[in-house]
């Protein structure tokens, strides 16, 4: 036993135990130099994290320089009620840290009222925040109709037709805000276009001649302006303005409601032919009817004369027509065959001739 207290005396414990403690200090100094230079930087600034805050977020998979860049930002420009709690769940949720608090800096700057959580909502889903509030202080145009993506439009202007026919080709400038209230929601640029392009080409339809239309386009823009277009769309419209009008061209496609009323003329010529056709056809009918008529009352009349010998005949059996009364019957058919002859004969002879 005395050796083995003997051993136990002889180790030193005490290197032993300065040993353990410069390991235990070198690992909390490597855990801590990791966060030690965003600490100091935060420190510096003012910005109010601590190194167990940063270890926390570490634990937490939070991109550590994105929040303490961020929450300097925010101290920097004068925000201190946005906590770096708060940038960690908007970090967490998936949103763009950076980008918020730029929007948020610049709404801030141009005293545009806009708070934590509309932010992150507006950036959760989907929307350009930054570019939401540059267009809220900066007004943008944009064109009707507008480009597609090769930067070409698939229709350079809109077409509309005034009352008298005549088409017009229109091409409009459109001033719109962002409406930062409604972003979440609010239809797009898309709806805004159409609309737009919809109120022109019914106020168009609505003038009595293009001469009009050419003469005040900016009546067209303001009857335009007023049909409340940014209704339920993130946009607020500044001005509709009419840049281009002008006439279709000089060929006959140009005017429609000649092109129109000459289809519909002659649409009708084709109808009043059908209908002029249908009465020739009744009166070819009709006069093969009256010549059907004639040919029938004709063989009523040969008929009624065949009876005439017969009754004639019938009389002599009878007693009632004497041989005399024959003959005078016969001499008064011969003088009035012959008075017809002469009639004939007569009325035969040209004018003049005695």
């Amino acid at each position: 036993m005395d050796n083995g207290l003997t051993m136990l005396a002889a180790i030193p414990w005490g290197w032993i135990f300065g040993a353990v403690v410069a390991i235990v200090l070198l690992l909390i100094f490597a855990v801590v130099f990791q966060f030690i230079g965003l600490w100091i930087q935060a420190y510096f600034s003012g910005a109010g994290v601590s190194l167990l805050d940063l270890i926390g977020m570490r634990m937490r998979k939070v991109h550590l320089p994105t929040i303490v860049t961020s929450k300097i930002q925010l101290v920097k420009a004068g925000i201190h009620d946005i906590g770096t709690s708060d940038l960690e769940s908007h970090y967490l949720a998936g949103g763009r840290v950076p980008a918020v608090v730029g929007a948020i800096i610049r709404s801030n700057r141009a005293a545009i009222d806009i708070d934590w959580r509309h932010a992150c909502a507006i950036d959760l889903a989907g929307r350009d925040i930054i570019d939401a509030v540059n267009t809220s202080v900066n007004p943008k145009v944009i064109n009707c109709p507008s480009p597609d993506t090769t930067g070409r439009s698939s229709s350079d202007k809109l077409d509309a037709v005034a009352k008298d026919g005549i088409r017009l080709l229109v091409k409009a400038r459109v001033t719109v805000r962002t409406n930062i209230r409604q972003l979440i929601g609010g239809a797009t640029e898309e709806t805004v276009i159409a609309r737009v392009g919809q109120a022109i080409v019914s106020a168009i339809g609505s003038a009595e001649t293009y001469a009009a239309v050419l003469e005040n386009p900016d009546h067209i823009a303001q009857r335009a302006l007023a049909s409340g277009l940014d209704s339920a769309t993130a946009f607020e419209i500044l001005s509709v303005d009419i840049a281009d009008v002008s006439v279709a061209g000089v060929d006959a496609a140009a005017n429609v409601g000649a092109k129109l009323q000459a289809e519909q003329a002659e649409a009708d010529k084709r109808r009043f032919q059908a209908e002029a056709e249908k009465r020739r056809a009744l009166a070819v009918a009709r006069e093969a009817e009256m010549v059907a008529a004639v040919q029938e009352n004709r063989a009523k009349v040969v008929e009624a004369e065949v009876q005439v010998p017969l009754a004639i005949s019938e009389a002599f059996r009878t007693g009632n027509l004497g041989i005399m009364d024959y003959y005078r019957m016969k001499n008064i058919m011969a003088d009035t065959s012959m008075r017809e002859s002469i009639g004939g004969e007569d009325d035969a002879k040209p004018k003049g001739e005695v």
